[in-house]
């Protein structure tokens, strides 16, 4: 149905001129907010103006869905539907440190089917096919399999009281790459207790379901994408054994919150 070679030619392309305005390397870039907390930079939108016309040259039949594009309805009505965004992880871009990626998704009725992070400011390409694994730069990868709940890995920057029987590891800013270090087995947990996007994360969950982890909302329900609300509650991302005791872990502040 698609030429992988050509998609991943494009999300490097896109990777290319990513990095070639990333401050990290020396460059400057014009950002600003796009409300209060969100900023927003001309890499971005440079990104996306490119990968909305690659990946529609690419499949013309594919809707669209990023977060530096206005939402159209039409993409309801679409089987299939690229889910962008374009830089995630826009504060450490911006601030020259790598934690930040490319992330490109093709969805199929509600499901991934493929998914990519291009990550140049730390030479990691990965990969997820439905059905078929994933890989990182080209060699296959496996998740986490950790069974003790207590010690398990979480990428962030604090925990609270009640957590703090788990250990800290390094937090990129991008969830995509928070999620794609269970996937390579670097943390046992990603755990997010607010309303997120869908294109924050439907590459990186493929990626890390295709590794073996185990990928739910918040509450342990499954994600759909390509909603009319292209949001969801919470996300959690693990080794499979831990994922019951991290959802009864959370359950209290999720509903509380949600």
């Amino acid at each position: 149905m698609i030429d992988h070679q050509q998609l991943g030619e494009i999300v490097r392309e896109a990777g290319r001129i990513a990095h070639d305005a990333w401050p990290g390397a020396g460059h400057s870039v014009e950002s600003w907010e796009k409300e209060p907390g969100s900023p927003v930079c001309a890499a971005d939108l440079a990104v996306d103006a490119f990968l909305k016309r690659e990946l529609g040259r690419l499949l013309p039949a594919a809707g669209w869905l990023s977060e530096e594009t206005a939402d159209a309805p039409e993409r309801l009505g679409r089987g299939l539907i690229w889910l962008v965004d374009p830089i995630d992880g826009t504060r450490d871009f911006l601030k020259g440190k790598s934690g930040w990626a490319v992330s490109v998704a093709l969805i199929s009725n509600g499901r991934p089917l493929i998914g990519m992070l291009e990550a140049p400011a730390r030479d990691e390409s990965w990969l997820g096919i439905a059905g078929q694994g994933a890989l990182l730069n080209g060699r296959p990868i496996a998740a986490s399999r950790r069974t003790q709940f207590a010690g398990a890995r979480v990428p962030a920057d604090s925990l609270a009281k009640v957590d703090r029987f788990l250990e800290l590891v390094d937090k990129p800013n991008s969830i995509a790459l928070r999620i794609a270090m269970v996937a390579d087995d670097r943390a046992d947990l990603v755990a997010t207790l607010r309303w997120g996007y869908e294109w924050d994360i439907a590459a990186a969950t493929l990626i890390a379901r295709e590794a073996g982890a185990a990928v739910t909302d918040a509450f342990g329900a499954p994600l759909n994408y390509n909603k009319r609300d292209p949001r969801a509650f919470g996300l959690l991302v693990s080794a499979p054994a831990i994922h019951g005791d991290a959802v009864a872990h959370l359950a209290d502040r999720a509903a509380t919150l949600a």
